[in-house]
C-alpha cells in the first residue's frame, strides 16, 4: 500500500482576510480566532490520524510575515500553495506527491467534523480505490483523496459554488475510476453554519455573537 500524505490547504488566519462571511456574526477578530482554531484543529486531527506525512500548504508562502506569531506543530511539512486558482494549486500539490509514489488526502480547515477517524478511514479506502470523497452540505467537498491523477478534476471548476461536488463525481465517473464516497459533512463558512452545525471542539462559545 502506498504511503498517504495529508495535504492541508490554509490561508494565514489574519483579521479581515479569512472567514469574511462570518465577520457579521463574530467580528473580524473573532472570525480570525475561529480560523486559527480550525487550522490548529485540522493539523491536530491530521497528525492524530497517523496515516503518513502531514503537509500544510500555505498562502502566503512559509516564512512570509503574515505567518509571524502563528506557531505550527512540530513534525509537519510546509509548502507554498503558489499561484493560480484553487484548482491549479490543489492539482499542482497532488500531482507532485502522486508522481513521487504517495497517495494524497486533500483537505482545508473549514470542516471540524473531518476528524482523525474519518481521515484514517479515507486513507484505508485508497488501498483499493482511485479516489475517496467526503461531500460538503454546501455542494462542495471537505475531502478529496487520490490514488491517481487527472487534471480534469481541477480544471474549469466553478469553485465555491454548489456544483463542485456534483461535477467532481461526474468527472470521476467519466474516467471510470473506483470511487468511495463518505458521509456528507458541514463546513463552517457562514453564521448559519455556526448556528446549525453544532459545537466546534475546543472553540469558546463567547466568541460567537
Amino acid at each position: 500500500m502506498k504511503p498517504t500524505r495529508i495535504l492541508v490547504f490554509a490561508k494565514a488566519p489574519l483579521p479581515g482576510r479569512v472567514k469574511t462571511r462570518l465577520i457579521p456574526a463574530l467580528g473580524a477578530d473573532g472570525a480570525a480566532r475561529l480560523a486559527r482554531h480550525l487550522l490548529d484543529l485540522a493539523l491536530e486531527q491530521a497528525r492524530a490520524a497517523a496515516v503518513g506525512p502531514v503537509e500544510l500548504c500555505m498562502s502566503p508562502a512559509p516564512g512570509h510575515a503574515d505567518w509571524t506569531g502563528i506557531p505550527l506543530p512540530s513534525g509537519i511539512d510546509t509548502s507554498d500553495q503558489g499561484d493560480g486558482d484553487l484548482g491549479e494549486r490543489m492539482a499542482r500539490a497532488a500531482k507532485h506527491h502522486l508522481d513521487n509514489g504517495e497517495a494524497v488526502l486533500l483537505t482545508g480547515t473549514d470542516c471540524p467534523g473531518l476528524d482523525a477517524g474519518r481521515l484514517r478511514a479515507a486513507a484505508a479506502r485508497l488501498a483499493d480505490h482511485d479516489a475517496v470523497f467526503h461531500p460538503a452540505e454546501d455542494g462542495g467537498y471537505s475531502l478529496l483523496g487520490l490514488n491517481a491523477f487527472h487534471p480534469g478534476l481541477f480544471a474549469d471548476m466553478p469553485w465555491s459554488t454548489s456544483a463542485v461536488a456534483r461535477l467532481t463525481r461526474e468527472r470521476m465517473a467519466a474516467l471510470g475510476w473506483r470511487v468511495w464516497e463518505g458521509e456528507t459533512l458541514r463546513d463552517i463558512d457562514t453564521p448559519e453554519d455556526l448556528a446549525e452545525g453544532g459545537p466546534i471542539p475546543g472553540f469558546a462559545l463567547e466568541c460567537r455573537l
